[in-house]
């Protein structure tokens, strides 16, 4: 008999090490055939540290280059990171998709709102049932979350039984959507789980985590004390926040007005599929206008600082459609999501100083967290009872003390990994054995490129030093035949002691010129290097920093 060399392995390629960008690879087979699946497929926001660029996307490289034995991508839920990044990145994959049908719908919404964008093909999935992906066999099961239809996965292979948790909590009030399945989590377990990969976002915090009943209720008693206009801004996706709001307005008298694209999609699909039954319809920004302050509650985007959001707009003055007024109320029905909080700070200063009361998640249960802490996360590993432990979702810190966790919990096997790991859960004893070419995609308008992009490397240095463009006409004889033309962007206008950085810049030119031999100055490339070494060499020593400067020589 043939000797069975066959592994099953986990391969992060995003996730893990960082809060967003989710995208995990299982695979199994032997080493230089394994079949692979991919579960999630997800974005995440890009910084400061990346001008002009919008959304990460995870570096898919290693399977694209073996893609014919992809034989799933599977997706647990509808949040950006974890689905943002299949209408870019399918089409170089092009394998069978999963997804509930809140998830699928919410891809076609988007599809039809982005132009040119390219339908993918979506196997609509009722948790409870199974499906089989090559070697793997898929079970999605109900987890509660903080967007609707979200699921763990038991993905059954001839090695054993993994459980990837996904982003789950546990609340028995969830609002809208369905609670965690503890039972079929423990008939799991009792079958027996060979490895846990779960999320870590809160293992951080004590305890249990509020039920989003709570904060409905919160909500309530704010808003029927609010006195003018209430403006509430949360995460787009949070269904059962909207409805949470809707119901607060109603009990309240006032309206509701949606302000804000992404708003709009999660809403038109949530009526579509009966999740916001009962509540009356929504108000569009053009009915702000007529309706007294006392009747009003605002759901807007923005809650993560986003500058072109809603909120944002409205905090500036510089909403076409809504403005709001000393004596109004704030609530920023969110959590901020770590390095966004010099933005959602700007804000919320902004508001602040347009008289208008603000009230976050420290001044009071205005939101709750989709992520289990540090007590719901002992109920999962009791309930399962994995064999290997790999901690997931989140940044080295929360895999860290996860990993902790679960070792103190009695888990044998914990394996810390981080992206582009590949973790060797089967046969033997679990451990990492290998790396793979990892990273992020920019997502740069509408065009996706390398991390590594000269675009972005210009642009950082733009920001820092500024640019200068210098033209110059010189005769035939290498001479100057007119006055040097400048264009300087990003420059301070005078040097330290006063003078002009223009009329540096023009001595410095015409030093140059004056100091190279005729022969030179008859040849274009000499000309432009010269001067472009010596206007950055000159404007350094005046200012401390080197800009880029372009240098354009025309021959007349």
């Amino acid at each position: 008999m043939a000797k069975d060399d066959s592994e099953l392995v986990f391969l992060p390629l995003g996730g893990l090490g960082e809060i967003g960008m989710n995208a995990a690879l299982y695979g199994y087979g032997p080493k230089k055939n394994r079949e692979w699946i991919l579960v999630d497929c997800g974005i995440a926001f890009a910084g400061a540290e990346a001008p002009g660029v919008d959304l990460y996307l995870p570096d898919l490289r290693f399977i694209e280059t073996q893609k014919e034995r992809l034989k799933g991508i599977i997706i647990t839920h509808a949040h950006e990171d974890h689905i943002g990044a299949v209408m870019d990145l399918w089409p170089r994959l092009k394998a069978p998709l999963y997804a509930t049908q809140f998830a699928a719908d919410l891809l076609e919404v988007r599809r039809f709102q982005e132009p040119g964008a390219k339908p993918v093909p979506v196997t609509v999935v009722e948790p409870g049932k199974t499906f089989d992906c090559g070697p793997f066999n898929i079970e999605m099961v109900r987890v509660a979350h903080s967007i609707p239809e979200s699921t763990a996965l038991a993905i059954k292979t001839p090695a054993g039984v993994i459980v990837h948790t996904g982003d789950w909590k546990i609340d028995k009030t969830p609002v809208v959507g369905w609670t965690t399945d503890e039972d079929r989590l423990r008939a799991l377990g009792d079958e027996g789980v060979l490895a846990l990969i779960c999320d870590s976002t809160n293992v951080n915090r004590d305890g249990i985590s509020p039920s989003e009943a709570d904060v409905s209720k919160s909500l309530a008693e704010i808003i029927g004390q609010a006195k003018g206009r209430v403006a509430v801004t949360t995460f787009a996706s949070n269904v059962a926040r909207i409805r949470s709001v809707a119901e607060a307005a109603a009990a309240n008298d006032r309206e509701v007005v949606v302000v804000g694209r992404a708003m709009d999609r999660v809403i038109q699909v949530s009526r579509e599929l009966g999740l916001l039954d009962g509540l009356p319809p929504f108000k569009t920004a053009d009915a702000f206008s007529y309706l007294p302050r006392h009747k009003v509650v605002l759901l807007l985007t923005g809650s993560q600082g986003e500058p072109r959001a809603a909120m944002a707009r409205v905090a500036e003055e510089q909403h076409p459609a809504i403005a709001l007024a000393p004596g109004d109320l704030a609530i920023f029905s969110s959590r901020t999501i770590p390095g966004n909080e010099k933005a959602v700070g700007k804000i919320i200063n902004g508001l602040t100083r347009m008289g208008i009361d603000v009230i976050t998640d420290r001044d009071g249960l205005v939101h709750v967290s989709g992520h289990p802490r540090r007590g719901e996360l002992e109920q999962m590993y009791a309930w399962v009872k994995p064999k290997i432990a790999i901690p997931a979702h989140g940044e080295p810190y929360h895999l860290h003390e996860h990993a902790k966790l679960a070792r103190k919990l009695g888990v044998p096997h914990v394996v810390e990994a981080t992206d582009g790991e590949l973790v060797a859960l089967s046969p033997g004893v679990p451990a990492i054995i290998d790396e793979v070419a990892f990273g992020r995609l920019n997502k740069d308008g509408n065009i996706i490129t390398d991390a590594g992009d000269p675009a972005v490397q210009e642009r950082r240095r733009l920001s820092f030093g500024g640019i200068i463009s210098v033209a110059l006409a010189l005769d035939s004889r290498g001479e100057l035949a007119g006055d040097p033309t400048f264009d300087i962007s990003g420059l301070p206008e005078r040097a330290s002691n006063g003078d002009l950085f223009d009329a540096i810049i023009e001595d410095a030119v015409v030093a140059t010129l004056d100091g190279l031999p005729r022969g030179k100055r008859r040849d274009p490339d000499s000309v432009e290097t010269a001067v472009e070494r010596a206007v950055r060499g000159t404007v350094a020593e005046r200012w401390g920093k080197k800009p880029v400067c372009h240098v354009l020589v025309v021959n007349v």
